[in-house]
């Protein structure tokens, strides 16, 4: 597979299915139409959930939806810094 690396995934992507609403789950990144965080999204992924299995614990969601989740995330890491302590070996 050839990965073509992009500066900033398409603003349209996250317009599409990606919204924010102070009025829904406190303004937490959501999947449009739904109460679905992009966090959880990632959360499963990072365990291993497939995405055959997200869309079946949740039927509303698309592929397109998981991908354009992960397109997010990809993206806040270029606009915030994480906090990440380095790894410390016992000596």
């Amino acid at each position: 597979m050839n990965f073509i690396y992009r500066e900033s995934v398409n603003d349209e992507c996250f317009n599409k299915k990606i919204s924010t609403d102070p009025n829904i789950c406190f303004g937490k990144p959501c999947i449009k139409g739904t109460r679905i965080w992009v966090s959880l999204i990632l959360d499963m992924l990072s365990e291993g959930v497939s995405f055959d299995e997200i869309i079946k614990e949740y039927p509303v969601l698309s592929a397109e939806d998981i991908r354009a989740a992960i397109a997010y995330g990809a993206e806040m890491t270029r606009e915030r810094i994480v906090d990440i302590k380095p790894d410390v070996k016992a000596a």
